[in-house]
């Protein structure tokens, strides 16, 4: 007795090269106004909870974006660092150059 298991999943219904082609994301549950926005809204204006997950990517969006802070300053430091070392090296080869034997006698006389 042969038997057959086909796996399908959801996402391999979507047609992903159409969506890459117009720069959608792969998930179209993942963002948008019906995962971002709030269900309801009250009619004296005001604000409305945080539904189940909207707590949870805000907070995770919240630590990309102090990730991408961090790592932006120690790429600006490592640069700021680079340039100062290459400096330093050009100073370093400067007062090499200064520092060797001079000219004595008739040859200092000819300058």
């Amino acid at each position: 007795t042969a038997q057959r298991h086909v796996a399908l999943s959801a996402a391999r219904f979507i047609d992903q090269k159409w969506r890459a082609d117009r720069g959608l994301t792969e998930n179209p549950n993942a963002f948008g106004p019906l995962t971002n926005l709030p269900d309801y809204t009250y009619l004296d204006g005001r604000p409305t909870p945080f539904g189940a997950n909207q707590k949870k990517r805000l907070l995770k969006q919240q630590e990309v974006a102090a990730k991408i802070v961090q790592l932006s300053s120690e790429l600006d430091f490592a640069k700021q660092r680079h340039e100062r070392l290459k400096s330093e090296a050009k100073a370093e080869k400067q007062r090499i150059i200064q520092n060797k034997l001079k000219p004595k006698g008739h040859l200092l006389l000819k300058k």
